[in-house]
């Protein structure tokens, strides 16, 4: 998939707005009851971004973005400051955050997850620096653990013996792309103008 490992700058999403989008699927049968079905295992973020925008430096930064992303074309990293920690939005990283799995005595590698009640969604893109990792309750150091911040895997130097827990905790950006091949802007003053809110959309990678 085409995807630009950059982050859209954080000055530039203040005042955005967002959230989850699931898909329903209701049937209504000739009882009055229904059934309910979903083809999608988890949602997508959906956000708006640009609209208060009123520095036209600013204003350029995001249509240069804009550009070097070619529109729609490749995906990028956002920082969804309402959900972008392993952990609340107020609190501290903690290696105990999320649960990675169990192990095996063999297995080495576990992706990074973060659950939302039964629901596990995966991280693909964690904020490099920010990941830390324990196997039974005691934290790893740096030096026995790798992690992929493309793909948001995590690898032991050692296997973890079967049955004990591997956790993280972490930050991490969401996997966007532009939904709109089209921005605009309005000039107000000689220093200053006004954007149109810019659809961004989650993908899945």
């Amino acid at each position: 998939m085409a995807f630009h490992e950059v982050r859209l700058p954080a000055r530039l999403a203040f005042g955005s707005t967002g959230g989850v989008e699931r898909r329903t699927e209701i049937a209504t049968l000739a009882s009055g009851y229904e059934r309910r079905s979903t083809p999608w295992a988890m949602g997508r973020r959906r956000y708006l971004i640009g609209a208060n925008l009123r520095s036209l430096d600013d204003m350029a930064e995001l249509t240069a973005f804009f550009e070097a992303r070619r529109g729609r074309l490749y995906g990028f990293r956002f920082k969804d400051f309402a959900d972008h920690k392993s952990c609340a939005p107020g609190g501290a990283v903690d290696a105990l955050d999320q649960v990675l799995g169990v192990g095996t005595g063999v297995r080495r590698t576990f992706p990074l997850i973060k659950l939302y009640g039964d629901v596990a969604r995966p991280i693909a893109k964690p904020v490099e620096g920010t990941v830390r990792v324990a196997v039974a309750g005691v934290e790893l150091g740096p030096e026995a653990f790798a992690v992929e911040t493309t793909t948001g895997v995590v690898t032991l130097e050692t296997a973890p013996a079967s049955g004990q827990a591997v956790t993280a905790g972490f930050q991490f950006d969401t996997p966007v792309r532009f939904d709109s091949d089209r921005i605009e802007a309005t000039l107000e003053t000689f220093e200053a103008g006004r954007m149109a809110a810019i659809p961004l959309i989650e993908v899945r990678v």
